[in-house]
Parts: C-alpha cells; sequence; structure tokens
C-alpha cells in the first residue's frame, strides 16, 4: 500500500517520487510480481516518516512507467484500476501492507447526469482558465470510450481538494457520484463567478 496525499482515481495516473527505503523495497518488491500495489488518501499526518492516518476506501493500482535513478530513487507513473477498500491494516515493516477488498460498483449509465457533468466540467475549468489556476478542456478531448471511463475521468479532472475527491471515490454508487461531482463543479462555479465579477 502507498499511502498519499491525493486521490487516485480508476482510469487516472499518479507520478510519484520515491526516496524513502521503505518503498524502494515496496517498489522492487512490486516490479518483481505483477506490479500492482494499492494507494489511499492520508487522512492526517505526511506521506513522509511514517505514522499517518489513512482513509480505508482507496484504488488499486498498477506501476506503468518506473524509472530508476543513479541514486536508488525511482520515479514512477501508477495508474488506477478499481475501488478498494481495506478490511485490516498489517505490520507497516518493511512498508505499509494491508488486507483489501474489491469495491463492487454499477456500471455507470450513459444518460443525462453524465452529460450534465461533463458539460459542467467544461464550464468550470474554462473559468478558472481566466484565473489563470488550471488550464481549460478542449471540448473535442475524449475522455474514454465507456460511460465508467468518462464518469471517473471527470472526477480525476475535476478542480476540487483530496477530501472532496475522497467522497467522490467514496459514492455508494455511480448515480451518488455523478450527483456530487454536479454539486462541487457547481460551487467551484459559483466561486469563481463571484471573483470574475467583482473584477
Amino acid at each position: 500500500m502507498f499511502p498519499v496525499s491525493t486521490v487516485l482515481f480508476p482510469y487516472g495516473q499518479l507520478p510519484l517520487h520515491v526516496f524513502e527505503p521503505r518503498y524502494r523495497s515496496l517498489v522492487t518488491d512490486c516490479l518483481a510480481g505483477d506490479r500492482h500495489l494499492g494507494t489511499v488518501l492520508i487522512s492526517r499526518g505526511s506521506e513522509v516518516g511514517g505514522g499517518d492516518e489513512r482513509f480505508d476506501v482507496g484504488t488499486a493500482a498498477r506501476i506503468e512507467e518506473a524509472e530508476p535513478r543513479a541514486d536508488g530513487r525511482w520515479h514512477l507513473v501508477v495508474g488506477g484500476l478499481a475501488p478498494i477498500r481495506v478490511r485490516r491494516w498489517l505490520d507497516d515493516r518493511p512498508y505499509p501492507s494491508a488486507v483489501v477488498e474489491d469495491v463492487v460498483c454499477a456500471p455507470t449509465e450513459d444518460g443525462d447526469e453524465l452529460r450534465l457533468a461533463h458539460a459542467e466540467l467544461l464550464r468550470v475549468r474554462a473559468l478558472l482558465s481566466e484565473l489563470g489556476q488550471v488550464p481549460a478542456i478542449p471540448p473535442e478531448l475524449s475522455l474514454g470510450h465507456s460511460p465508467d471511463e468518462i464518469a471517473w475521468r471527470l472526477c480525476g479532472l475535476a478542480p476540487v481538494n483530496p477530501f472532496d475527491r475522497q467522497r467522490l471515490l467514496e459514492a455508494p454508487g455511480p448515480e451518488d457520484r455523478l450527483r456530487l461531482l454536479l454539486e462541487l463543479l457547481h460551487a467551484v462555479g459559483d466561486d469563481v463567478r463571484r471573483i470574475l465579477s467583482s473584477g
């Protein structure tokens, strides 16, 4: 398990700079096996040094790119696969480990809520680009081929804080997730519009 300060969603990617000895061992073991690991958001504490508190819902992931450095560090890119739930944390020696189970999710339907969330994300990112905070998303950009892939990628592109990202990951079903995503995007959009209107 790799506790981090952000949320990795299924179909997303997360770059990792690995320098602590315990995580170097984790990378070595993962690369010697199936390259799979789990990521979870740290709820309190730091990524470095241990002693952190962690959320129990995270994401199964696979190491997609692994670049070793001469001093023993690694630059990784991991890809999100599916939500998981930690049933029990094990000893952190030599690195964090846990017993996990898959979080079973119903498939996302290709309906109005998915299209509304997509349209609102484009609007909000366009507004934020006027403030120079994040780049706008080109309307023609493909977010995937299935409703599930599109929905998860919309979550990944949403300009919200890590704890709201965790709420999206933990949503009980795809409809709840899209409703929450729309609610969060509306709130961000309202804030940005107030800033822009005030000059």
